[in-house]
């Protein structure tokens, strides 16, 4: 299975209305795959949905193994309250339930937003034809057919056939020993410094709440721009070599890199994140499969905040934030060094495990796919891009506006 799952151009995206989703997009999605979405409904056992846009609704609930629309909400246990514009970017995956929520964009005025959630696969199964998630469906073999050992590590002198496939099989990578202690050292120095600078209101850093009520910086934003120790070993070799190990054309097109810090006891904002995948805001169809790049700037274990993945959630059409908790897909923790790296599919499920001893400090970065041969991929400024990565850090606001 190719890393490359996109399926739709930035091209075709439109500003569509209400009444077109309703009356167009919506009944020929059902008429080419009212199956395999209702299949996928019946197994997750959805509540039936309503989409409410500006007094108009329509209820869509799984009958007889078929997903069906009807019109109206008076049957529907979920109703979702949204405008026209996020209605069309749902429906064109350019925004998720999740996604949706963390912007504000949608309001659930009848039952909770775990219904919500859990709907999004079962969207994707109508809109992209991504057939839903059913246990046992996903394995794990070496290139000889015998079980894939889960737990392996890798170096980056080792047969990049060997490493392309376990990425494929399992979607994701530990790489052993790829920047020495003091390479870290000069990392971890100026993390420091960016740390001790930060302000709430900088649009620069995420900020979170410990169990005394006290707010910390947790993220750096752009800290590629305020490390030259970093912006050194993100030209290097090594790091740029990293994502020509997929085997797909991950061109080395680079997203800004960020500097993290795990301090603990956090109760409150975006420090040790739950269970996700990077495309669970929306987007999956018209980027995955980036790569995100971990680098261990201290070591991480059951003690200090260690990276936690689902093995082969990237082959799965699975709830894609908060983690569903009839997956059989078994978690792992990714246990590193200093200076080891950690790759990860953007649409492998992720999380971050909260220190209990002492912080971790972190720095990601990603790789992209080269873009699709004809797209126009969306322009943003970089005054634009800042802004929508520094808003994230007051997200749980949001998603608390959506439950109303």
């Amino acid at each position: 299975m190719p890393l490359d799952q996109r399926t739709r151009l930035y091209r075709d995206v439109r500003a569509l209305s209400a009444d077109e989703v309703f009356d167009e997009r919506i009944p020929a999605a059902l008429a080419r795959n009212a199956g395999l979405a209702g299949r996928g409904a019946r197994y997750k056992a959805l509540a039936p949905l309503a989409l409410d846009v500006d007094g108009r609704s329509i209820t869509l609930t799984e009958r007889g193994g078929d997903l069906l629309s009807e019109p109206g909400s008076a049957g529907a246990q979920v109703v979702a309250q949204l405008a026209p514009d996020a209605l069309s970017d749902l429906v064109q995956d350019r925004v998720s339930t999740m996604g949706l929520m963390m912007a504000a964009r949608v309001k659930i005025t009848r039952g909770d937003l775990g219904a919500w959630i859990a709907w999004e696969p079962a969207l994707r199964a109508l809109l992209d034809a991504r057939p839903v998630y059913e246990n046992g469906s996903v394995g794990f073999r070496d290139r000889s057919g015998g079980p894939l050992d889960l737990n392996r590590a890798f170096r980056l002198g080792d047969d990049p056939t060997e490493v392309s496939h376990f990425l494929h099989e399992a979607g994701f990578l530990h790489i052993a020993g790829v920047f020495d202690e003091s390479e870290m050292a000069a990392v971890a120095a100026d993390l420091d410094v960016a740390l001790e600078g930060a302000r709430p209101d900088d649009g620069e850093s995420w900020w979170a709440g410990d169990a005394d009520g006290v707010d910390h910086p947790v993220r750096i934003l752009w800290f590629h721009e305020k490390s030259e120790a970093l912006a050194a070993l993100l030209r290097d070799e090594r790091t740029q070599a990293i994502p020509r190990l997929s085997g797909d054309d991950h061109n080395g097109a680079r997203f800004p890199a960020e500097g993290l810090i795990k301090p603990l006891n956090i109760v409150r904002g975006l420090s040790d994140l739950p269970w996700h995948k990077d495309c669970g805001p929306g987007g999956h169809s018209y980027n995955c499969s980036s790569l995100t790049v971990g680098i261990s700037v201290t070591g991480a274990g059951p003690r200090n905040g260690a990276l936690g993945v689902i093995p082969g959630s990237h082959r799965a059409n699975v709830q894609s934030s908060l983690l569903d908790p009839t997956l059989d897909l078994a978690p792992l923790m990714l246990e590193t060094r200093t200076g080891d790296v950690t790759v990860h599919c953007s649409d492998t499920l992720h999380m971050s495990h909260a220190p209990l001893d002492h912080p971790r400090k972190v720095v990601y970065t990603a790789f992209a796919l080269r873009p699709r041969p004809g797209d126009v991929l969306p322009e943003t400024t970089r005054a634009q891009q800042r802004a929508e990565r520094a808003r994230l850090t007051s997200v749980r606001d949001r998603i608390d506006a959506a439950a109303g």
